[in-house]
């Protein structure tokens, strides 16, 4: 076996170790579809916060999780699957959707990338809202989604009590957003806002984390 296989091997040992823990594989299975803060798993696992801890750094020692600090809250920390780290080991199962609504807060970009990229993943329709949506799109985003083939000269912001609907699968993709509103979204992205540093370098990164979970949640759910 060369270097580089072993390597890899060697790899695929440690998160297999990681995950032969009961709470561990709990924890990657909440994980897989969105980001999650230690209290949030607390509570969803009935763990004390020492043990979750323990997990918790197994895991990111293992290169399965990542973390990071909350845009709204800056003592809250998120945690979300490495790219590519369950690749052939995602869980299955499906969940049944009418529409897959994106929300943010200004509804600027974000969740319009997430929503135009989410139409080319899938047959199922889609759409988007912000809590306080702002009076345009983004120029960065419009941008990114031109260089990648999307269309969002076109798209408005809209207030989320104007687009909502009691049936949509809801995805928070801003901190602020899922702080202020918990127990709005079925799963939450935890996506850096790119109009903080509002570089083509920023949209980009954005539009690559967007692209990557929404190609992972599309074959998860089906038509309702």
């Amino acid at each position: 076996m060369n270097n580089e296989s072993e390597i890899a091997f060697q790899a695929r040992i440690t998160k297999h170790g990681a995950l032969a823990d009961p709470a561990r594989l709990r924890i990657v299975d909440l994980l897989t579809l969105g980001d999650s803060s230690p209290t949030e798993l607390r509570a969803e696992l009935g763990l004390p916060s020492n043990l979750l801890s323990h997990h918790l750094r197994a895991l990111e020692a293992s290169g399965l999780v990542t973390s990071h600090r909350s845009e709204a809250d800056k003592r809250r920390s998120y945690f979300r699957l490495a790219a590519g780290a369950l690749d052939g080991l995602v869980p299955g199962g499906e969940r049944a959707a009418r529409r897959v609504l994106f929300v943010g807060v200004r509804n600027s970009a974000r969740s319009q990338l997430a929503a135009a990229l989410w139409q080319r993943a899938s047959s199922i329709p889609s759409a988007s809202a912000g809590m306080d949506p702002a009076n345009g799109i983004a120029q960065g985003a419009v941008d990114v989604a031109r260089s990648h083939g999307l269309d969002l000269e076109e798209s408005r912001p809209r207030r989320l009590d104007q687009v909502a609907d009691g049936e949509d699968f809801v995805v928070t993709v801003c901190d602020i957003a899922h702080e202020k509103l918990p127990a709005l979204g079925d799963i939450h992205w935890s996506v850096t806002d790119p109009l903080w540093l509002d570089t083509e370098a920023a949209f980009e990164n954005a539009f690559a984390d967007l692209s990557r979970r929404i190609n992972v949640l599309a074959p998860r759910l089906r038509a309702a």
